[in-house]
């Protein structure tokens, strides 16, 4: 399949979303060797799942689909540039190439406007909208200093 077409399943899955009233308009596609491995569309207001983007979806289906918590090798077509969010999911599954349609511009203008989440990330934590304010930090190393120590553990 070529890249269009890719990008076309992509768009019919955020068709399918959107038909279902799942949640927004966005879909993705994650492909590898040339097979789409795995499917996603929006479900955040149908599972009441704010993490439930397309993205996320899809990257979720294809680790099952592999049988891998990444996705080296794989290629991901999403219909609209993803957010902060589903960015950073998809360097955590180690996505080979993103490729994307609609613009975070566009989203902006259809009432998914990121730039709030985008301008938080540099402020300090105490003039971020929502404060983030450390606790208990020897408490919660604990997990740490565990996991520091284990021996069977799978790195990644």
């Amino acid at each position: 399949m070529s890249k269009d077409k890719f990008m076309q399943e992509a768009v019919k899955a955020a068709l399918e979303g959107m038909t279902k009233n799942a949640g927004g308009p966005f879909g993705c596609v994650i492909v590898k060797d040339g097979q789409i491995v795995g499917r996603g569309y929006n479900k955040v207001t149908s599972t009441n799942d704010p993490t439930a983007h397309g993205e996320v979806m899809a990257i979720r289906d294809a680790c099952k689909n592999l049988d891998s918590f990444q996705l080296d090798g794989c290629e991901l077509y999403t219909s609209c540039e993803p957010c902060p969010m589903c960015l950073g999911a998809i360097y955590w599954a180690r996505v080979e190439k993103v490729y994307y349609g609609s613009t975070q511009v566009d989203a902006a203008n259809i009432g998914f406007d990121d730039q709030f989440i985008y301008d938080e990330i540099p402020l300090p934590y105490a003039e971020r909208r929502i404060p983030f304010i450390q606790v208990a930090h020897e408490i919660a190393m604990e997990p740490f200093n565990t996991w520091r120590a284990k021996e069977d553990k799978i790195d990644y």
